[in-house]
């Protein structure tokens, strides 16, 4: 997208990352540099503001929904036959 920016780490590495920072799914490595790049960069740091924001427009429109109990029922039924059905598949060679 941009190339390298601050400190030779390339942008597209540090916005491909943006969500694992956001959601504080990286280790502290990650955290430092995806910071430190953010603190010098201001195109990733502009973009990392407008993902930072849908964020949490997502969280506080849908934070809270529940999916009706019915629907959660058939969910977890069919994984259960999906688990059942794929444990009694049998390896052949060819």
């Amino acid at each position: 997208m941009m190339g390298f920016g601050p400190g030779g780490i390339d942008c597209d590495d540090v916005l491909a990352d943006v969500y694992l920072y956001l959601d504080d799914e990286t280790d502290a490595e990650v955290r430092h540099r995806i910071r430190t790049h953010l603190d010098e960069c201001a195109p990733c740091l502009r973009l990392f503001g407008l993902e930072q924001d849908v964020k949490s427009l997502v969280a506080r429109s849908c934070g809270g929904d529940l999916a009706p109990e019915r629907l959660r029922l058939r969910i977890r039924n069919r994984l259960t036959e999906v688990v059942i059905e794929t444990s009694h598949l049998e390896y052949r060679a060819d």
